[in-house]
């Protein structure tokens, strides 16, 4: 998933980010609530987590944003506050969840992981196509009973083609889902990140090049 993640203290700012990338989240922070705004109005989030006590633009404000823009996007709010009518508060402006700290990151990572099932049609908890099964929670892939130890980077890719149901998905689509802001759009990531993949994944080759439109797997 592409998570944007909004915290004003940049060390626990960090430290979600570097979890949640740990379970092959391409994942973007900022630290205040103007900024969210505008990658908001940038990239496709599945997720935002987003702090609500925020400078320049309170969280309460970029929880707004979201939710006129009608977007699929799902946000979990966090905050410092514990009283009943702080958390209704958070819900009733459109939030789909809730989070107070302190948290514990394994939490974190299981809401995130349910929101964004939310924020996308609903697909198997496990993934099969071809021969391959895929589970999410896990991060195991299998291709026809043998385990095929992946990168994080090549477990997201392999997700996505999976979620699309032999449709073809484009190296622009798999950059945005797999890859954070810092990814250059002009390098060949994707390409390599496929090959790669294939040749994981073994013969025959089960991700095709749908040329001038990406790749698939049928």
């Amino acid at each position: 998933m592409r998570i944007l993640v909004v915290e004003d203290e940049p060390l626990l700012a960090d430290a979600v980010a570097r979890w949640l990338r740990g379970d092959a989240h391409a994942v973007d922070v900022v630290h205040d609530g103007g900024a969210a705004v505008e990658r908001i109005g940038v990239h496709d989030y599945d997720v935002v987590v987003l702090d609500r006590d925020l400078p320049v633009l309170h969280g309460d404000e970029v929880c707004r944003r979201v939710v006129d823009t009608g977007t699929p996007t799902r946000v979990l709010m966090l905050t410092a506050a514990t009283e009943v009518d702080d958390r209704v508060a958070g819900l009733v402006l459109g939030a789909d969840d809730y989070l107070t700290k302190p948290f514990a990151f394994a939490e974190l990572g299981a809401r995130v992981a349910a929101l964004g099932r939310r924020a996308r049609p609903a697909v198997p908890p496990v993934l099969r196509r071809a021969g391959i099964r895929l589970d999410p929670h896990r991060r195991e892939v299998f291709r026809d009973g043998r385990y095929v130890p992946l990168s994080r980077k090549e477990f997201a890719v392999l997700a996505e083609l999976l979620r699309a149901d032999g449709a073809a998905v484009s190296a622009e689509v798999l950059l945005e889902k797999a890859w954070d802001e810092h990814a250059d759009p002009f390098t060949n990531a994707v390409r390599m990140t496929v090959l790669k993949l294939r040749r994981k994944l073994g013969d025959p080759p089960v991700v095709l090049t749908e040329p001038g439109v990406g790749y698939r797997i049928p």
